[in-house]
């Protein structure tokens, strides 16, 4: 690398145009640690290369550490030591960089503000009322004085149960359902807010309002409540600091006041229920009458379990205009959002005091038109609004969300208009995807809002029914495509945190993040303990690859090399000494679409195959991680292992994998197929496809890797022909039924118009309906991956992951005649644009950022020429910063039939 230029040398034609940490920009109260700063980069010098760093900050009395320059071209997850030292502290952090044309100026600033060091620094009560569950929310005040002029004010909250904060009325945040959902019994986390500019001279009120949450509401499919506790309490700690520097605090205690209001029930699956005749006018105001009110009841609270929030925050995406389908019945009003969201109606009506306003929720309608219902099973997702007096209201429910794109309103009061508000932690898009298919740009959609609707606090399996859970067979399908879509390492690195904190109290990795299940008696056992099954405990080492590989994240992976190291030794002792893995219940290739219609655990491939695939898989991603940021013990303990099991699996099961699309898809993505035998499978894989027409006959464990295990051994013919077909069990099959979100079951609405009833043999008296269909199930839609990476053409690599090396590699399909993707990868936006013109020629764009180099591997025939900005290359030439134009002749065009 070449020396460094002069201090004062200047680069004025390069700059740093984003800088960010690990964390989210809109979060405060960040835990004590290092901040990791990434940076984007623009130049108008092409040849510029990153040379070194230097970070510097400044606090909030204008102090400025310097840190010394550190020669290096990297420009991910570095490491700001020495800025970050104690709690409350706020440090507004800035780079620049060196190349060899001199030092750029300074970034602009990237804000990092930690929180208390320990929750031990909340020294107030826990506060609450003796309700239970599905009664009136709690609500609290406590009236406070602000003599002076206030320089900063931070309020730091967490809560058994949800809850809202007011100052003097209004919304301490726009983010709902706080402090969110995490492993409650090891692991809560406070909040942070900024109340600065809401705190007034004089007189002031702090109040709070509680909500069942997933402490104590309703919860899993077993409809437990009191799963984390009976009490709802809020434990708050606001903290002044005037101009002058001195400083109030106004903690909760037995000194504040307790009642209840218009929110007489609360609960995710089942909605809310408020009375606004019940409402106590001006409670969240100074001078307020509370003398009716009770002192609170205080509870203890594990302070020594708290710590800093620092997932994404659940807040609004989007807003939807409602269209009104049957409005005949006076009293009826049927509504279509036309996209299936997560998070609920804003309804105005013209009504009188005492009209009771109704609204129901459901994805799908039945004929009639009606609303399907019963694939919400017990969720009875239905609002109730009691009006309190005369005229026009506005109405939202509280402490609730339900997955809905039609809705149901019913009540004398007169319908005005309908609002569906959309909610998610996916609240930062990162790729973007369109082609001259309309039903594939469709499609995308479908994903990209199935990962938003699923997105709530945590990776859910669906947004509508009772369950809602962290499933970690679905997150690990996902993961890859979400990554490609949302900016969501924050949101996965808590989620992988719980996953860790849950496995170490359960004995393993849970089927479910957080652990809810082993809380749910089930007959037999008395507990829904289901660990260590394969595809979905292995979210554990396949989540955190890719984080590394989409983000770069090697922190991501540091963070989980022990939960690591814990599953591959839990799998390993359950062997007892034997080569493979028991026969017990797994998921396996769940609702594999021929396996019985009530059993999807049935799959056509050997469940105890796919478990041992999945082992080994999970070991060679151990080795992987052990090789980044391990040891060398590890890695080689793994490496070993992971060849051994291959090898036996491949000899014991490899004749029954070739049998079936799953079998061949997994063991070859898996590296379980020997090298001299990969061409061979491939070709048995793609003619059971090509012979089924593109049929999907694979489960939640095969789907995502189908196409990949075709396209990546030469059988693209195959992999479009799936993707495309547009018959019964396809993607666009959905679309054409309409979808606006990914479907649980492949026939979900059959070819004659009727709804797949979800049957489960599972049925019991404690649960008569087990029923299981969702029209809001995201694995099925990591097929996004293989579009990115083949129909667009753009993809990370594993050795140099975040997009450090970009492959460009586009495989159009006969029929595309365009496509593009972009993607805002921490190097800056990095994206290809093709089209076909005329008959004969591939014509791109291409766009690699500042820091990151890129392959160009284009379809060529044998009697192709490749020209990259006009002058003649090889295929799989390599570039560097900068936009591009790339034309191919005579390119190799994927031929297919579609079945439809």
């Amino acid at each position: 690398m070449s020396s460094l230029p002069a201090a004062s040398q200047r680069d004025e034609a390069t700059r740093i145009i984003g800088l960010q940490t690990q964390f989210s920009a809109d979060l405060i109260g960040l835990p004590i640690v290092d901040p990791q700063l990434t940076w984007q980069i623009t130049s108008e010098r092409p040849d510029a290369v990153q040379l070194a760093y230097e970070i510097s900050s400044v606090g909030e009395m204008g102090d400025v550490i310097t840190s010394a320059a550190v020669t290096s071209a990297d420009q991910i997850e570095i490491l700001a030591s020495g800025h970050i030292s104690k709690g409350r502290e706020v440090r507004h952090l800035r780079v620049r960089i060196a190349t060899q044309y001199g030092w750029s100026e300074f970034s602009p600033y990237a804000t990092f503000e930690t929180g208390l060091a320990s929750g031990s620094e909340l020294t107030g009560e826990s506060i609450g009322d003796a309700s239970s569950h599905s009664e009136p929310s709690p609500i609290l005040r406590k009236e406070f004085q602000a003599s002076k002029k206030v320089a900063k004010a931070r309020l730091y909250a967490t809560s058994e149960g949800i809850h809202t904060l007011y100052l003097n009325a209004i919304p301490v945040t726009e983010e709902f359902f706080t402090p969110g959902w995490t492993a409650y019994d090891d692991r809560r986390t406070f909040i942070t807010y900024d109340v600065t500019s809401l705190v007034q001279d004089g007189g002031n009120c702090i109040s709070a309002e509680l909500g069942d949450g997933w402490t104590r509401g309703k919860l899993g499919f077993m409809n437990m409540y009191d799963n984390y506790g009976k009490n709802l309490h809020l434990l708050a700690q606001l903290e002044i600091t005037y101009e002058d520097g001195s400083k109030d605090v106004v903690a909760s205690d037995k000194s504040w006041k307790v009642s209840s209001g218009e929110i007489q029930f609360a609960d995710i699956y089942d909605g809310t229920t408020i009375d606004y005749t019940k409402r106590q006018k001006g409670w969240q105001l100074v001078g307020f009458n509370d003398s009716a009110w009770a002192a609170p009841v205080i509870y203890p609270f594990a302070k020594e379990t708290l710590v800093a929030r620092t997932s994404t925050r659940v807040v609004k995406v989007d807003e939807f205009a409602s269209r009104i389908l049957d409005s005949k019945n006076t009293t009826r009003t049927l509504l279509d959002f036309t996209q299936n969201i997560s998070g609920w109606v804003r309804l105005t009506v013209d009504g009188k005091k005492g009209d009771v306003v109704t609204i129901r929720h459901a994805e799908v309608l039945e004929p009639g038109p009606n609303l399907h219902t019963a694939a919400l099973r017990t969720a009875k997702a239905t609002d109730h609004f009691t009006l309190d007096r005369d005229g026009r209201h506005v109405l939202e429910p509280k402490f609730t969300f339900h997955g809905f794109q039609f809705a149901e309103v019913t009540g004398p009061a007169k319908f005005i208009s309908a609002i569906g508000v959309a909610i998610s932690s996916a609240n930062e898009r990162r790729g973007f995807f369109t082609s001259s298919d309309a039903r594939l740009n469709r499609l995308h959609q479908n994903v990209v809002w199935s990962i938003a609707d699923n997105m709530v606090s945590v990776p859910t399996d669906c947004p509508q029914r009772d369950e809602r859970l962290g499933w970690t067979g679905d997150a690990q399908a996902i993961a890859m495509t979400s990554n490609t879509l949302f900016k969501l390492g924050s949101f996965w690195r808590n989620w992988l945190t719980d996953l860790w904190v849950d496995q170490k109290r359960v004995g393993g990795v849970g089927a479910v993040v957080p652990d809810i299940l082993s809380k749910q008696p089930s007959p037999g056992d008395g507990g829904w303990v289901i660990t260590d099954r394969a595809g979905w405990a292995d979210a554990a080492t396949i989540v955190p690859m890719a984080a590394y590989e989409s983000y770069g994240s090697a922190a991501t992976l540091k963070q989980q090399v022990e939960s690591i190291r814990a599953y591959v030794e839990s799998l390993s002792a359950h062997r007892k000494g034997e080569k493979f893995l028991p026969e017990e219940f797994q998921f396996g290739d769940w609702c594999d679409p021929d396996a019985p219609v009530d059993q999807p655990w049935l799959s056509k491939v050997k469940a105890q195959f796919v478990a041992n695939a999945f082992f080994a898989n999970t070991v060679q991603l151990a080795a992987d991680t052990e090789a980044l940021v391990g040891d060398a013990a590890h890695q080689k303990k793994f490496t070993e292992l992971a060849a051994t099991l291959k090898k036996d699996i491949w000899e014991h099961f490899g004749q029954e994998a070739k049998e079936t699309t799953a079998g061949c898809s997994i063991a070859l993505e898996f590296g379980i197929v020997p090298a001299s035998e990969k061409a061979a499978v491939a070709k048995i894989l793609s003619d059971m496809v090509i012979a089924d027409e593109g049929k999907i006959t694979t489960g939640f464990l095969g789907t995502p890797l189908i196409l990949h295990a075709l396209s990546k051994n030469g059988h693209f013919d195959a992999a479009y022909t799936m993707l495309m077909r547009r018959k019964v069990r396809s993607w666009l099959y959905q679309v054409d039924q309409k979808a606006t979100t990914i479907w649980e079951r492949w026939d979900a609405i059959r070819e004659d118009g009727s709804i797949h009833k979800g049957e489960m043999a599972t049925s019991s008296e404690d649960q008569p309906d087990a029923s299981m269909i969702s029209f809001n199930h995201y694995a099925y839609g990591a097929v996004i991956d293989w579009v990115y990476r083949n129909v667009a053409g753009i993809a990370p690599t594993t050795k140099n992951p975040g997009y450090r090396h970009i492959t460009f590699a586009p495989r159009p399909g006969q029929g595309f005649t365009y496509a593009s993707a972009d993607i805002n990868t921490p190097f800056g936006a990095a994206g290809i644009s093709w089209e076909i013109v005329g008959d004969s020629v591939l014509s791109a764009k291409i766009t690699v950022p500042f820091g990151s180099r890129a392959v160009i591997d284009f379809p060529l025939s044998t009697n192709s020429v490749l020209r990259v900005n006009g002058k003649t290359v090889s295929n799989g030439v390599e570039v560097g910063y900068g936009a591009y134009e790339v034309t191919a002749s005579a390119p190799s065009i994927a031929a297919f039939k579609v079945a439809g």
